[in-house]
């Protein structure tokens, strides 16, 4: 029996990972299957329900050789916490069968479904990345930053900059400019880039030096970002929950 948790990214899934090895977590695990396929850095369509759904199928095909306590689903919160629940209850009930919807995050409902003439049962329960109710990944990256990041920070003003020039006055017009969405992805990438790449890391930039190859940063350079940091709260209590459906 195992718990499984299904992340948004490939990005997500490293990051999860890496948490879960701080904090030295046996009784869970990440498949190794994003959701969404597309270079993270890249997509900025990101998530629907097809995509979600399509996930979920895979796993259920998983349920006769790897039986599941929980399933756990991962994804971007981006100040749309009621669509984003709307999102997963559609996918769980397109796929799965169960008599309740999730209400919030944190929180598991039972499901099960039938393959062949087994019937399995589980758990399952979702976890809206986010700083403050909103963001994702990135948002959170740049909140347990745990360098000095001048380089990175000061792109706050050249965005202010690029507003002015381009005549942006209100929060709807600088957002069409660039949206706090793409800034983190760019605040990330130059955080990693400038201000914590190494004398002898930039030899390879293009390889280690970059959000594009966030797996050398999450197996090599950890330190770079505070795992004890308090935004990391709620997370760490939604990986606790699983807990209590032990895994073998």
């Amino acid at each position: 029996m195992s718990n499984i948790l299904i992340v948004e990214s490939k990005n997500d899934e490293l990051f999860i990972r890496a948490l879960i090895e701080h904090l030295n977590l046996s009784y869970v695990q990440v498949d190794s299957h994003p959701i969404c396929h597309i270079d993270d850095f890249e997509s900025m369509e990101g998530l629907n329900s097809k995509k979600l759904e399509n996930r979920l199928s895979a796993l259920k095909n998983q349920l006769p050789k790897k039986n599941m306590n929980a399933i756990g689903i991962i994804i971007d919160h981006d100040g749309k916490r009621e669509e984003r629940i709307n999102l997963v209850n559609e996918a769980i009930q397109n796929i799965f069968t169960a008599e309740e919807h999730l209400l919030d995050t944190g929180k598991f409902i039972s499901a099960y479904a039938d393959v062949g003439d087994d019937r399995f049962d589980f758990q399952i329960a979702c976890y809206l990345v986010n700083v403050n109710e909103s963001g994702e990944l990135e948002t959170v990256l740049k909140a347990i930053k745990s360098k000095d990041s001048p380089y990175a920070d000061c792109l706050g003003t050249w965005r202010e900059c690029v507003e002015k020039r381009l005549g942006a006055t209100s929060s709807e017009e600088k957002q069409k400019i660039l949206s706090d969405k793409e800034f983190d992805k760019f605040w990330l990438n130059n955080y990693i880039r400038f201000d914590t790449c190494s004398k002898k890391e930039k030899k390879r930039a293009e390889r280690k030096c970059g959000i594009r190859h966030f797996e050398y940063v999450t197996q090599s350079k950890k330190d770079i970002f505070d795992f004890d940091n308090p935004v990391l709260e709620d997370i760490k209590c939604f990986l606790g929950l699983f807990k209590n459906h032990g895994s073998n």
